[in-house]
């Protein structure tokens, strides 16, 4: 059964392909969402091109999935079902994510996964995201951080390593692999990696962002109250040299 794994281009992603590798089930392909209007990775702010490089070190085929700045929620899963099916007519049965904790955000991915009759696998689900951020470290999963959302984490943090000095330098109410969206990494070497991707950082910019609808805000959170759309966010260019 093939199987293709949700490949943020970040650390949690390429942490759950080093747990599947060292179970001998890697992955037959990676999905990743692009944002079709800047050529950039969803949410990470990374260029395309280096999210290219990433699945060349790996050796794995990359599925994108190109999408509007501006797209809803209702556009978006449209988009998803459609590029999907696409997929499990090519024989992909299973997609595989590297959520940690959020039970409404796994409920969401298996019902959407379900409606078109494909599985789901969560290979990191339930672990203490502390223990879990030091083993990716110990696992050689090198990283920086890329964005950060603005009401938690300032712009000192982006274009910072993911080591134990980040972590150390967290503030208390930011979780330490970043689940609830409080920072987005980019992994240039991996145990899976054939070599290490070299790259130069470039600047550092804020951008605010709104909801398309009411309805979009809290996406896939259905009984959280009193919960603002986070608007600021700070990214770091990353180039491929």
């Amino acid at each position: 059964m093939k199987k293709i794994l949700s490949w943020s281009s970040g650390k949690d992603a390429a942490y759950t392909l080093h747990q599947l590798n060292l179970k001998g089930q890697k992955p037959d392909m990676l999905l990743t969402t692009v944002n079709k209007d800047f050529q950039r990775v969803s949410m990470h702010g990374l260029r395309i091109s280096l999210l290219e490089k990433q699945a060349e070190n790996l050796g794995l085929p990359l599925y994108q999935i190109p999408l509007a700045k501006d797209v809803n929620m209702e556009t978006y899963n449209q988009l998803m079902r459609q590029h999907l099916t696409i997929l499990k007519n090519q024989g992909i049965k299973t997609v595989i994510f590297g959520d940690i904790f959020l039970e409404d955000l796994k409920a969401y991915r298996i019902k959407q996964m379900s409606a078109i009759n494909m599985l789901t696998e969560f290979p990191i689900w339930g672990n203490d995201t502390r223990q879990l951020a030091q083993k990716i470290i110990k696992s050689g999963i090198k990283a920086i951080v890329v964005s950060t959302n603005a009401k938690y984490l300032d712009q000192s943090f982006v274009g910072r390593a993911f080591d134990k000095d980040f972590l150390r330098d967290l503030p208390d109410n930011v979780d330490w692999c970043g689940e609830n969206g409080e920072f987005h990494t980019f992994v240039y070497d991996s145990p899976e990696f054939i070599k290490a991707i070299d790259f130069d950082l470039g600047e550092k910019t804020y951008k605010e962002y709104k909801p398309c609808s009411k309805k979009d805000q809290n996406h896939y959170r259905k009984n959280v109250k009193n919960t603002n759309w986070d608007t600021g966010f700070w990214y770091i260019d990353v180039i491929a040299k």
